[in-house]
């Protein structure tokens, strides 16, 4: 009944193809009332979305990035509902960087138990299917991906382009690893799914849309995104307006 990834990998892979084009394209940029921006390509890829999630689960809601900026986050929400981020990443895109990329994430008593990802630009898309994560290229056939164990040597974290080296520097006391590069969205979750990199702790705000979608395909994928102290973490917290709290993802 949950296993409604690689739809999710189609909805994605839609919105991905619109967006994309807006690109590097001069676009408009507004913000919303947290400062953050926002462009015409996180609305049309949200209507997009928001358009094919209602055709194909009509009984399922929806809790959307730019939905909720504009009209608000619901006050309540039942045990199964999917989180959608059209443009996850918007400051990479308009910065003209390829960091930024599309979430579909569906959450069920709290946890995410399906998702999907697209990265535009370069084509990439992750996703849950048969228990494990699929990860595909455009006109390539998709293939189970693994995270990898703690390696022996120097571990990657993945952290954001904006965090100052003093809290990098602490992080990496804290949770052991030697290496570590920026990048923006939820392709940092997907890198780590994939085996490519081993840890990242988030230390700061995010919202429930930007993890979900990233967190169903890193679990399927042997990895695991905890609470800093390692208790599981939960969506559905509407009385708290979806916000997140400290995490750390890693892979095996």
């Amino acid at each position: 009944m949950n296993d409604i990834g690689a739809e999710l990998a189609e909805i994605c892979d839609a919105a991905a193809a619109l967006i994309l084009p807006l690109w590097r394209s001069g676009l408009a940029v507004a913000h919303k009332a947290d400062e953050s921006p926002v462009t015409e390509a996180d609305r049309a890829g949200e209507a997009l979305i928001l358009k094919a999630l209602a055709e194909r689960f009509p009984d399922i809601p929806v809790v959307s990035e730019e939905d909720a900026s504009e009209f608000g986050a619901p006050e309540a929400i039942g045990p199964r509902f999917f989180l959608v981020d059209p443009l996850d990443g918007t400051k990479a895109f308009v910065r003209g960087d390829p960091h930024f990329t599309v979430n579909i994430g569906l959450i069920e008593y709290g946890r995410p138990v399906a998702g999907a990802v697209a990265a535009p630009p370069s084509g990439e898309v992750w996703y849950t299917a048969g228990g494990q994560a699929m990860k595909r290229l455009q006109g390539v056939a998709a293939r189970p991906v693994r995270a990898r164990p703690w390696p022996e040597g120097a571990a990657l974290a993945l952290i954001s382009h904006t965090m100052k080296v003093e809290t990098a520097d602490k992080l990496a006391e804290e949770y052991g690893f030697h290496l570590r590069e920026p990048m923006d969205s939820s392709i940092k979750l997907c890198r780590i799914a994939e085996g490519a990199a081993d840890i990242y702790p988030r230390h700061g705000p995010t919202m429930e849309w930007d993890t979900a979608a990233g967190q169903a395909v890193l679990e399927a994928a042997g990895g695991r995104l905890t609470t800093p102290e390692g208790q599981p973490f939960v969506y559905g917290k509407a009385h708290e307006g979806f916000r997140n709290g400290w995490f750390v993802a890693r892979g095996a």
